[in-house]
């Protein structure tokens, strides 16, 4: 591999260490790396997820991100609160403005609340190299938030957050180089441990006789794409640590799905009002493709069944005979497939998704029902009224009854308290 001609820039990806958890932690008064500290979605549901652990806390007692609250001990040590959405939020808005101080805006990609990407080339002459910044930025974080951080530098985006992951979350700062592929990323096993490789590719990759990272690479290009497609262009060129995308670009260009998924509060064994719960996401999905101008096809409709029914359920998908983004043209497409496919268990999620998507201006128009404009148009309108007074201003009657989850969910921030 020539990489005289790939990117060689200096991008640096800096991670906050339990981001939740070190916040609730200093605003606690405690340390965030020696403290025993959980952040789940709510303190009074032994069923909860835990969305945040301190670092001691997963060393010690293993409890991570995913844990649910009873298989938290009852120890005195560890301290189990609930999330300050907005509070994490306003505190990522001033880390990047920290960022702002070293490298202008354009030159940050904020990848997640407690991740970005940052070039700092053409910034050396003020600050120095890619290492010195780092330290200045890792310096300033625990002077000013007293958070802790890991900073990853690479030639390209993907090989500075390979580097986070696998050596700077252990170091707190280490950089990789394309010289450094071979030694440093080839070995890597088990394959899911590469970013942007999952479990089912792994097992697909693993019957092909590929365990690492270098045998990957090393594989013909030609049968990974005749394997895989365009993704198998992009896994054989990652394992080269080669990516060609611009700080902050998609990955793909184009929206090409707009979905919405609830893990449920609670056991819903009605099917009636799991229809109901139904509804509530199709409104949201449906404002969602709204948002953009844009209309979908194929619905796709996925129930999650309780673990204490041995989990399983169902994804289907069906493609309508022409585009819409009318909540109730969704919602009658996801009962056809619910009613086909339900089991009589106890359901504690949905997803629901639109896909095959076009714009708003393409919605065919269908002779034998002349009233689809004004659905469409009331559906901008009952937007613009949740746009201007708030998601709750208007609701459907499904939203008051006991298996309603909207009213609840509308004084949430990402899904969780405020």
């Amino acid at each position: 591999m020539d990489y005289s001609k790939m990117p060689n820039n200096k991008i640096l990806c800096v991670d906050m260490k339990s981001f939740y958890a070190s916040c609730s932690a200093v605003m606690m008064g405690l340390d965030p790396l020696t403290c025993y500290l959980a952040v789940v979605g709510d303190t009074e549901r032994q069923g909860s997820v835990v969305l945040a652990a301190s670092p001691m806390l997963k060393k010690e007692f293993g409890i991570k991100t995913g844990s649910r609250r009873f298989e938290i001990p009852n120890d005195k040590r560890i301290h189990i609160v609930n999330p300050k959405m907005a509070t994490y939020l306003r505190i990522s808005t001033e880390i990047t403005r920290l960022f702002n101080r070293y490298v202008p805006k354009d030159a940050i990609h904020t990848y997640s609340v407690d991740e970005s990407f940052l070039q700092v080339d053409g910034v050396e002459a003020l600050w120095g190299d890619a290492t010195t910044i780092a330290e200045k930025i890792k310096e300033d974080m625990e002077r000013e938030f007293q958070l802790p951080c890991a900073i990853g530098i690479g030639p390209n985006m993907l090989m500075s957050k390979l580097c986070l992951d696998l050596e700077a979350k252990k170091k707190g700062i280490a950089e990789w180089t394309y010289d450094d592929v071979k030694t440093k990323l080839w070995p890597l096993s088990p394959l899911s441990e590469m970013w942007g490789i999952g479990s089912r590719v792994q097992k697909t990759l693993n019957r092909m006789g590929i365990f690492n990272v270098g045998q990957l690479a090393n594989y013909p290009l030609e049968l990974l794409e005749k394997k895989f497609g365009v993704m198998g262009n992009q896994l054989y060129y990652h394992a080269w640590g080669i990516d060609l995308s611009e700080l902050g670009a998609p990955i793909i260009q184009g929206q090409i799905s707009f979905g919405k998924s609830q893990i449920l509060m609670r056991d819903y064994t009605d099917p009636k009002e799991v229809k109901q719960v139904i509804l509530e996401i199709c409104e949201e999905v449906a404002r969602r493709t709204r948002h953009h101008r844009k209309a979908g096809r194929t619905i796709s409709l996925g129930i999650g069944y309780s673990r204490d029914e041995l989990g399983g359920g169902f994804y289907r998908s069906r493609t309508m005979e022409r585009a819409s983004n009318v909540t109730m043209d969704l919602y009658r497409t996801c009962l056809e497939l619910f009613e086909e496919n339900y089991e009589p268990k106890t359901v504690r999620k949905i997803a629901i998704s639109l896909s095959n998507i076009v714009d708003d201006s393409e919605m065919q128009l269908n002779l034998f029902e002349l009233e689809q404009p004004k659905k469409r148009d009331l559906g901008y309108v009952m937007d613009t009224i949740r746009g201007k007074y708030g998601t709750n201003a208007l609701l459907r009657a499904v939203s008051y009854t006991n298996a309603g989850t909207a009213v609840h969910r509308s004084r949430l921030v990402g899904g969780h308290k405020a």
